[in-house]
């Protein structure tokens, strides 16, 4: 314990281990299907689905134990979402490069960011993000993981017609996604220790006796997956089919140049976004909005992106899914370590870790959204300068389905409304330039 007190500061943030380890059991369970789901997409451009599987846990470990040691905070990072289907349906299907040229942009980007990171660039836009718009990436994210939950588990769909509806209510998934975020909200409305823990193993073993019941049918091809595991371990799969697999003859060519700066400007902005919203949860901000030790976190997202090329997975970044552990009071690296830990037996055990269903881990994104709606409080929505960016950034995040995105409104609006009201002067010449840079990226897109 001496170790770990000395190592992490407990007490000085006011948590224990035993709160710290429930807290990064948390967080994986609500990252673990990043397991599944990676491979899955990654796999459409050719590349080895089991290497896959090996590549996503090893890179995920990687990320989240350099998050634990260079900045201590409860971060966890995984190979990103969004950014894994660009790699696979974009730059490869799409624009005809080869996975292994993908890679090598994924590659070049990482190294990019370790530079930009060591040069204080990535600090700089993100202290010079205002703090309204801080708050609201908060209430955003919120939202957006809520919304993630729903969509998991089938309580929202798209119905073909309003692109978002309620999903059928009475099939066994969707009820059971809902009975555990009530069972999950009175656990914390208790205030039991654990209680989004609780809730997904509550969920899952709800679950379970449905299947033996015969109320859950197992029907593969409708994706409804037997939830009892298929074994206990399994050894790793082989990482050799994708591991340090570069193609490095058209990094001169325009096209791969645009590549790496989408990959850049994708990761840049979900990464800064998730770490304003997780951070404002977790009151990690100081009086000026700057987060301390940012410099580490950043360091740690830049180093796991670069590691994960050579591992040979997509863009690695730093979770959304990470409020879960800060919402169960998750507070230093500990957390992340726990975390980190977790991947890597997952390696062994993933028999059992897939089983467990994506409307089981619903209750708790569905509750840490309520948690990080909180912050909206403390937006100025009297003063339209500030309140019309701060709606404009969590509606664009949400219906978007992209943090960046709702970055990219947030910003824009604010630089226009200060310069057109008169109160130019109240703006940070960092902020003009990336309100410029996002608009010339809009109408380039």
């Amino acid at each position: 314990m001496g170790f770990l007190e000395k190592q992490f500061k407990l007490k000085e943030n006011g948590t224990t281990a035993k709160i710290e380890v429930s807290a990064g059991i948390t967080t994986f369970m609500t990252m673990a299907y990043i397991l599944i789901v990676n491979p899955s997409i990654l796999s459409a451009t050719g590349m080895d689905p089991n290497a896959l599987l090996t590549a996503t846990a090893l890179a995920a470990a990687l990320g989240t134990f350099c998050m634990a040691f260079f900045s201590n905070y409860p971060f966890a990072l995984a190979p990103g979402m969004g950014l894994n289907a660009y790699f696979a349906f974009t730059v490869v299907l799409q624009y005809g490069y080869s996975w292994q040229t993908a890679l090598t942009a994924v590659l070049i980007e990482g190294i990019i960011f370790i530079l930009l990171s060591a040069a204080n660039i990535r600090e700089a836009i993100f202290n010079s993000i205002p703090k309204t718009l801080k708050n609201a990436t908060g209430v955003a994210i919120g939202l957006y993981i809520a919304f993630i939950g729903m969509q998991n588990a089938g309580v929202i769909v798209d119905n073909g017609s309003t692109l978002v509806g309620l999903g059928d209510v009475k099939s066994v998934p969707v009820a059971l996604a809902l009975i555990g975020t009530i069972i999950t909200v009175v656990l914390v409305i208790k205030k039991i220790k654990g209680a989004l823990l609780w809730g997904i193993l509550i969920t899952y073993a709800l679950g379970i006796i449905c299947q033996f019941t015969g109320i859950y049918v197992v029907d593969p091809e409708a994706g409804a997956y037997s939830l009892l595991p298929g074994g206990v371990v399994a050894m790793p799969p082989s990482l050799s089919p994708i591991f340090f697999k570069f193609d490095f003859s058209n990094i001169f060519s325009l096209e791969f140049v645009t590549v790496v700066f989408s990959f850049l400007f994708v990761d840049l902005f979900d990464t800064l976004g998730t770490l304003i919203g997780v951070s404002t949860k977790a009151g990690y901000l100081d009086k000026d909005g700057k987060l301390p030790r940012i410099k580490g976190a950043l360091m740690a997202d830049a180093v796991a992106t670069t590691a994960g090329a050579i591992l040979g997975t997509s863009t690695t970044t730093t979770f959304v899914e990470s409020a879960s552990g800060v919402a169960e009071g998750g507070r230093t690296g500990l957390t992340s370590a726990v975390t980190a830990v977790l991947f890597l037996l997952a390696l062994f055990f993933s028999p059992i870790i897939t089983a467990i269903p994506s409307f089981a881990t619903t209750p708790a994104l569905i509750t840490v959204g309520l948690f990080m709606i909180e912050a909206v409080t403390k937006i100025d929505f009297s003063d339209y300068t500030e309140g019309f960016p701060a709606f404009i950034t969590i509606i664009m995040m949400v219906v978007a389905y992209s943090i960046s995105e709702g970055l990219v409104f947030g910003v824009i609006s604010y630089v226009l409304l200060k310069a057109l009201s008169g109160r130019a002067k109240e703006l940070n010449p960092v902020i003009v330039v990336i309100a410029i840079l996002f608009f010339i990226k809009l109408i380039a897109a």
